[in-house]
């Protein structure tokens, strides 16, 4: 359950079971098999109670007899872990977000080598992602994962080359980069940024073709990346950068360190910078001391933007959070989700606008599925699972999955394009 860096780890983990002789699946629609192992988000509300709802599903499957055994690990379980002992008894045993290595101890295997890279790719064989570290120290006023996670933690730039070189060494082509905020990293175990010195090096790696940045913060934004990202051929042009907000009034209320002012010329200079260039944010609506002045600040904000790429939530307290302690959450949850609907369908009509611009144009495309009478592919500006994809037929000719092919787009939707091969 939830986002990619949890992914990693059941990654990681499944690796280790197949390496100890299990039959290893990942399958979160079907609950069966001998033992089940629930990877749980304890991000906001939504995220988790679809985490209890599965949990919940595999104890019944258990009362069935659908399965033997019950483990769950991640962020729910190491933010709730004596909530959910208590709760949820029907579950073998509870394991966090960093334990979880000890599952394969207690069902009495051999302990775990740290050294090796391994892991069974849930995602197509010719991408992946690489986590760079762990943990957080913005302290955003609404955001539980220090909470959940501690301090940020950068991983040795060495390990994370030689990871790197292990993934391209056996098929992947495209590296998405995670963290939960990637323009931090190295400060804690350098007293320096080295994000850009990291994107160079990965950069360098023969056989890598596409490598991707999720998740930038505009505080101190490390403004050297660009030259980077400008200059290297396979490093996308693309960015994932959260802003959250543009009024002054809620910036400051969500501690983010960052003024309106500086977000637009922020913005400004990284296209200016990265000719060409497709950011994705996340905003959020509905976070105390949002009146109408401050939404329509927001509104005005992206249709001056045209970010790309945009996704939006609205704002649900949690507890422990700075702002659970300083601020009531007193926006009503209709007027919140009227506020969400609104701000989308503008990002909608752009992203139409923008998607219809590139009708005509050719560009790049992997491959990543076929689905019935279409080849699913993306350009260098669409991250796998929540950007647009390029649908092209099949009678246009076999297309091999993780290949690269030069597709000329011919139609557009909101949030998907259209094309045909070109045969050069």
């Amino acid at each position: 359950m939830g986002c990619s860096k949890n992914l990693v780890d059941s990654e990681r983990l499944m690796w280790m079971f197949s390496e100890r002789g299990y039959k290893v699946r990942h399958n979160p629609e079907v609950i069966d098999g001998e033992i089940v192992v629930v990877n749980t988000c304890g991000f906001i509300g939504d995220a988790k109670e679809e985490s209890i709802n599965m949990i919940l599903s595999c104890c019944e499957a258990k009362s069935s007899g659908q399965i033997s055994r019950l483990y769950v690990m991640g962020c729910l379980s190491e933010r709730y872990f004596k909530e959910l002992n208590k709760e949820i008894p029907q579950v073998d045993k509870f394991y966090g977000k960093f334990n979880w290595q000890s599952l394969l101890t207690d069902l009495g295997q051999p302990s775990v080598n740290n050294e090796t890279y391994g892991r069974c790719l849930t995602t197509p064989r010719h991408y992946a992602y690489l986590k760079i570290s762990e943990g957080c120290d913005r302290r955003c006023a609404y955001c539980a994962i220090p909470i959940i996670t501690g301090h940020h933690r950068s991983r040795s730039m060495d390990d994370i080359l030689s990871e790197a070189q292990h993934l391209v060494d056996n098929g992947v082509k495209e590296i998405q980069l995670i963290a939960q905020e990637l323009t931090y990293y190295g400060k804690d175990l350098y007293h320096e940024g080295k994000i850009t010195e990291l994107v160079e090096r990965l950069s360098d790696i023969k056989g890598l073709k596409w490598l991707r940045l999720h998740y930038a913060y505009p505080t101190d934004f490390p403004t050297d990346l660009l030259r980077v990202m400008r200059e290297r051929p396979n490093v996308c042009k693309y960015l994932d950068i959260a802003l959250q907000h543009i009024s002054d009034n809620v910036l400051s209320n969500m501690r983010r360190h960052v003024t309106k002012v500086e977000t637009y010329e922020l913005i400004n200079r990284i296209r200016k910078e990265v000719p060409g260039i497709h950011l994705r944010t996340t905003l959020m609506v509905g976070f105390p001391g949002e009146g109408e002045k401050e939404f329509n600040e927001l509104k005005e904000f992206v249709r001056d933007m045209r970010f790309e790429r945009m996704g939006a939530f609205a704002y649900s307290e949690e507890e422990g959070t700075y702002a659970a302690r300083h601020f009531k959450d007193d926006i009503p949850e209709d007027v919140k989700e009227k506020r969400l609907s609104e701000l989308m369908a503008i990002q909608q009509e752009i992203s139409t606008e923008l998607n219809s611009s590139k009708v005509g144009q050719c560009f790049k495309v992997i491959i990543d599925r076929r689905e019935g009478d279409y080849y699913i592919g993306r350009t260098e500006y669409d991250s796998p699972d929540v950007d647009d994809e390029v649908l092209i037929p099949v009678i246009d000719g076999q297309l091999r999955r993780g290949c690269f092919y030069d597709i000329e787009i011919t139609g557009a939707e909101e949030f998907d394009l259209f094309g045909k091969r070109i045969h050069r």
